[in-house]
């Protein structure tokens, strides 16, 4: 025992890993719908790791939470900036208002409980699920002019707060919002019909007007077909033959044809005889329904032999951004090209008619690559997959953003900043918004951003698990069970007050007003419980917008927490 005591003093580094690892592995696992999740489980693991009394370098953990911060920032820049200049401005009151609401609640049963700031940032932290406001909290803590061991004392109690009131306030808000939240509009079955109206209402006048346009992930599929029906005892052409699918109400396009034992790509104006064959693209289950009027498929290897494109644009140009799948369809350009996805601040948008599209979108095309290669300069940038993150931009973004962040302000002898943590928020989010005016820099690819915020954000949460071991038993046995019934109320109160805020004021449509509520929050999770329970994507109609702005100022609540019960001379915990 001594050797392995010896071995993780000796490489704190090591004990950070194994944390990370046995962590991660805890968070995986399920009962049923349950599971810990990867940060709670990290945190757990942490715990259990620092009861050996392992000493970790306090640089550590900043530097990944930086990291973790400015790619936050980064991934919900652009839709924060873009929903402050849309038809998004109801939904980004109705998140503010959330907001408000979450901090209000939380601090005001902090208050009646007599919680120091350590305690309530804890208490925040795990009844609104925003891990981040851990880091952020914790920096302005020590920020503060109080003594040393008050500041260590009220740093221990953080995760101890944290680690309690997490577990509700996760599986609390899925079901507040995918169970009790359709209740409380008018039943689950009035939610599910009111949300097929709107779905209906969505793809009203459109010639996609097909159950298949919801699911984003159906194939594009190019198959082959003989042109040997009746149809075409009458002379024929491309264009004819397109205008036949649309009066059917399918987007089908003709890519090639081979005529005279010859193939060429097909032009509107060509002529198409009987017995020729044809390659028809799109949706793989609109596709097939056309053989019936058309002719038998075939199977031509060196008909079906081209090169086809499957890219990411992401949406900059004006003639895209804006309009609603529908108009962009119209597009003269988009002949040839079908949509199949749009992520919005990495969530999937359904795919309706009347989905209004924005800067800063990202859209899954398919079609041949010159059909590609015409359409993609008036939709955007294309967003082609590359392993290279611009570490320019990501390293002097988020310098500028901690000298930014350390700029301190005194009120009332306080001394007020947003911390290099918030600085480095803040910062993200303006170079994300940058990076959709110049997408020819500033690239960080998907699975950079999921590293940044999974191990940035776990890597500062094992650190903190390690530091606070061999204290949390004693904190867990300080606080009692009344904490677990204050992340109750801090957790269930704000959710409850939302729908109905979202129903009475806002009158947002139910499946909208819950996607708001789960974005606000910032609950993915919740937002899974939502789209099962009313068997529909529209809630994420909702959930986008929100997301931006309760990722913002959820975390910069930290700071607020902080300087408001520090202001108001909450210092010393008083246990009722």
């Amino acid at each position: 025992m001594e050797t392995i005591l010896h071995f993780f003093r000796t490489y704190p580094e090591m004990a950070i890993f194994l944390t990370i690892g046995i962590g991660f592995w805890l968070g995986q696992l399920k009962y049923k719908s349950f599971s810990l999740g990867t940060v709670t489980s990290v945190l757990l693991v942490g715990v259990v790791v620092g009861q050996m009394d392992i000493p970790i370098p306090g640089p550590v953990k900043s530097v990944f939470f930086l990291l973790f911060l400015f790619s936050i920032g980064y991934s919900v820049g652009p839709q924060f900036f873009q929903s402050l200049k849309s038809d998004g401005i109801p939904q980004v009151i109705f998140a503010c208002v959330l907001c408000i609401l979450c901090l209000g609640v939380t601090v005001i049963i902090a208050k009646i409980l007599g919680y120091n700031p350590g305690e309530t940032i804890g208490l925040f932290a795990g009844a609104q699920t925003i891990s981040a406001v851990i880091g952020v909290g914790t920096d302005t803590i020590g920020t503060l002019g109080v003594s040393e061991s008050e500041k260590q004392a009220w740093l221990n109690i953080i995760p101890v707060c944290y680690a309690v009131t997490y577990i509700y306030g996760t599986i609390g808000s899925a079901y507040i919002l995918g169970t009790l939240g359709p209740k409380m509009l008018g039943g689950l079955e009035k939610v599910k019909q009111k949300t097929r109206e709107l779905e209906a209402q969505m793809r009203k006048g459109s010639i996609e007007d097909d159950p298949a346009l919801i699911d984003a992930n159906r194939p594009v599929v190019f198959r082959a077909y003989c042109a040997c029906s009746d149809w075409f005892d009458t002379q024929r052409t491309v264009a004819d033959v397109e205008k036949q699918m649309q009066t059917l109400g399918r987007r089908i396009f003709v890519e090639r044809v081979r005529s005279a034992g010859k193939v060429v790509d097909a032009t509107p104006d060509q002529i198409i005889h009987k017995n020729d064959e044809l390659v028809l693209s799109g949706r793989r289950e609109t596709v097939i329904e056309d053989e019936s009027w058309i002719g038998d498929e075939v199977n031509d290897p060196e008909l079906l032999t081209f090169p086809v494109e499957d890219i990411f644009v992401m949406l900059t140009q004006k003639t895209a951004k804006g309009k609603t799948i529908r108009e962009l369809r119209r597009q003269p350009f988009m002949h040839g090209i079908i949509i199949k996805k749009v992520k919005r601040t990495g969530v999937e948008l359904p795919i309706l008619a009347n989905t209004k599209l924005q800067a800063g979108d990202l859209l899954e095309i398919v079609g041949m690559a010159n059909d590609i290669k015409q359409a993609s300069p008036k939709l955007g940038y294309v967003d082609r997959p590359t392993n290279k993150t611009d570490l320019i931009f990501v390293g002097l973004g988020i310098l500028i953003g901690g000298i930014v962040g350390a700029l301190t302000i005194r009120l009332g002898g306080i001394p007020i900043s947003l911390s290099t943590s918030g600085g480095a928020l803040i910062s993200g989010l303006f170079f994300g918004w940058l990076r959709t005016k110049h997408p020819t820099f500033g690239r960080i690819p998907d699975p950079a951003v999921w590293i940044f915020n999974n191990l940035g954000l776990n890597m500062f949460i094992a650190v903190i698990g390690i530091t606070a071991g061999p204290t949390f038993l004693s904190g867990i046995k300080e606080m009692g069970f009344i904490i677990f019934f204050a992340g109750i109320l801090s957790t269930s109160i704000p959710l409850i007050l939302g729908i109905w805020i979202g129903d009475k004021i806002f009158k947002f449509h139910p499946a909208i007003n819950l996607g708001c509520n789960a974005g606000s929050r910032t609950t993915t999770a919740a937002l899974g419980a939502i789209q099962e329970s009313i068997e529909s994507t529209v809630p994420a109609l909702g959930y986008t917008v929100t997301y931006a702005v309760g990722n913002t100022l959820l975390i910069l609540w930290g700071v607020v927490i902080v300087l408001l019960l520090s202001l108001i001379h909450i210092s010393e915990p008083t246990r009722p």
